[in-house]
């Protein structure tokens, strides 16, 4: 009877202490890892919510880049970080769907996460550098067809991101063949753009933007299924004559597996609260993207259907890597 006494009152005692440190969390700062280099579009996600997420959660964030390796690197970072939500990832589509079925080995899973919530999800935009002397898709398209062995490439923020595979499935809709120059994140690969050191990339809308507005580079179609608010003059992929090609790219918050419910519901509405204000909702909007907020168990779905839709594309395109 004394023994049974015993153990009922030290659960009841792990209880309460259990319960008194997630009250307390978070007691430190919190690190958000994005798996690229500073400019893309998870770094600038990142650093728009980061302050005032920090407010809200009552502690600092810090943003830590991790580029190389398609994400390889920071995804795995996270994924062997202590479950405790002082190390989160801003994962994406490329990192979290497209390296599963591209790779033939990762360090990791999709079961050393624990989602979150997504943040922004965003169309991906074809873009070639102003001095360029092509104004439309057809026009790119045409040069290309008639000189294929032409000094013709396309760039992307890393292979196997969502800008790659735009970019393979652009020249398979399209019938024309150009040589992939990798880069390691969307920052280097837009820099390198403007320096004219390749022809044309599909990059992730926030991410170009600020350059398209400026006059630095030229959009010519989108890979929304309807144009942007934000570029009513640019017109979709299919209006610009490439059937289907509808890519939207994500972005949003994982834990490693094991994190704590309540640390994960946690992170996951003070996140929602943040984006939900009319500051981050302009923000996300001028971005061209859309914020996100959703639950982790809707985030969970949201990428298990994506991984599955993901192997379906690079399956048909015999895309393999080691």
């Amino acid at each position: 009877m004394n023994k049974m006494l015993t153990r009922s009152l030290m659960s009841v005692a792990a209880l309460v202490l259990s319960g008194s440190a997630m009250a307390a969390w978070p007691e430190k700062p919190i690190t958000i890892v994005v798996p690229a280099a500073p400019g893309g579009t998870s770094d600038i996600v990142s650093r728009i919510l980061s302050e005032k997420l920090g407010a809200e959660l009552g502690t600092t964030i810090v943003v830590d880049n991790k580029a190389g390796a398609a994400g390889i690197i920071g995804s795995q970072a996270v994924a062997r970080a202590a479950p405790d939500g002082y190390t989160i990832a801003m994962g994406n589509i490329g990192a979290n769907a497209i390296n599963y079925s591209l790779y033939k080995k990762l360090p990791y899973k999709p079961s050393d996460f624990a989602p979150i919530t997504m943040t922004i999800a965003n169309p991906n935009i074809l873009v070639v550098n102003a001095n360029s002397p092509y104004k439309t898709v057809k026009e790119l398209v045409d040069a290309i067809k008639k000189d294929p062995n032409g000094n013709f490439a396309f760039g992307s923020s890393g292979t196997g991101q969502s800008p790659h595979l735009s970019g393979e499935m652009f020249l398979q809709r399209a019938g024309i063949k150009a040589p992939h120059i990798p880069y390691k994140g969307a920052g280097p690969a837009v820099s390198a753009l403007l320096g004219q050191q390749f022809t044309f990339m599909i990059d992730n809308l926030p991410s170009s933007m600020p350059f398209i507005k400026s006059g630095q580079l030229r959009a010519l179609a989108i890979t929304g299924s309807t144009r942007s608010a934000e570029l009513p003059d640019v017109p979709t992929m299919a209006e610009a004559g490439i059937k289907d090609m509808v890519v939207t790219a994500w972005f949003g918050f994982l834990a490693p597996a094991g994190t704590p419910p309540e640390i994960i519901n946690k992170i996951q509405l003070a996140t929602k609260k943040v984006m939900d204000t009319p500051e981050m909702q302009k923000k996300f909007k001028d971005m061209g993207g859309f914020s996100g907020g959703d639950t982790p168990a809707a985030f969970n779905a949201y990428i298990n259907s994506q991984i599955a839709d993901w192997k379906i594309t690079v399956e048909a395109a015999k895309l393999s890597l080691e």
